[in-house]
């Protein structure tokens, strides 16, 4: 068993042995602040949904209110006018062949990978090494799509991916410790809501079966499972 260091247990104890509400799990996750960097915000979801049914694949993306805190970097695979399209809304890197080539050589320097309709033919060389990084397009998260202005502001102003492993696992960060307690619940709420608005029809009783919020060097805080699955999108 892993040994648990003082510092985690010094944050343990700051953790009350109950379920809390949105509210209180915001005030209680930022006094958990321990590490010398700006730590992230990440909630943590269990579904009770079967992703081995296609129907009950639970992805997509959602845009926070007041984004990641992150910057990131954007690639978009175009061609034409839909490259300079890219280039206007800020892509970082806009290509096609060339792009596919650059990829191949290793260059991965991109949070983001968003790609028109006609350039997935290209984009699908090179899925067996964007795949493992979780960066092939797909347009349940809007990265395939003609609008790569859209979809190039959306992943620059905060956008969240989310997808449902294979036991029913989500989570995702969702702002940063040094925002303020506004601004952490908003984007908790946004996220939250969009995976309540994607429940499928054929998903059988509690949708939601256990929630938390943590920071990246924290123990996590469980929520009240029934809050959770009342917000709304």
């Amino acid at each position: 068993m892993a040994k648990v260091s003082k510092r985690y247990k010094s944050l343990l104890e700051k953790i009350e042995d109950k379920k809390y509400t949105l509210a209180e799990a915001v005030v209680c996750v930022k006094e958990l602040k321990s590490a010398k960097f700006d730590e992230s915000v990440e909630v943590a979801l269990n579904l009770n949904v079967d992703p081995r049914h296609a129907d009950q694949m639970i992805r997509g993306a959602v845009v926070l209110p007041h984004g990641t805190g992150k910057t990131v970097r954007v690639a978009v695979f175009a061609k034409g006018t839909k490259m300079d399209e890219a280039k206007a809304a800020g892509a970082d890197i806009v290509g096609n062949d060339d792009l596919v080539e650059s990829i191949q050589a290793g260059n991965i320097d991109f949070d983001v990978l968003i790609a028109t309709p006609d350039c997935m033919g290209m984009v699908g060389k090179i899925g067996r090494i964007l795949g493992p990084k979780g960066l092939m397009p797909n347009p349940k998260t809007g990265t395939v799509t003609m609008d790569v202005s859209k979809a190039v502001n959306d992943a620059k102003g905060g956008q969240v991916t989310y997808r449902v492993d294979k036991k029913g696992n989500m989570q995702a960060a969702v702002g940063k410790v040094s925002f303020s307690n506004e601004a952490i619940t908003e984007n908790i709420q946004a996220f939250v809501g969009a995976i309540n608005k994607a429940k499928p029809s054929t998903a059988k009783g509690r949708y939601i079966t256990n929630a938390a919020i943590s920071l990246t060097m924290s123990p996590s805080i469980s929520l009240e499972v029934l809050e959770v699955m009342d917000i709304k999108a």
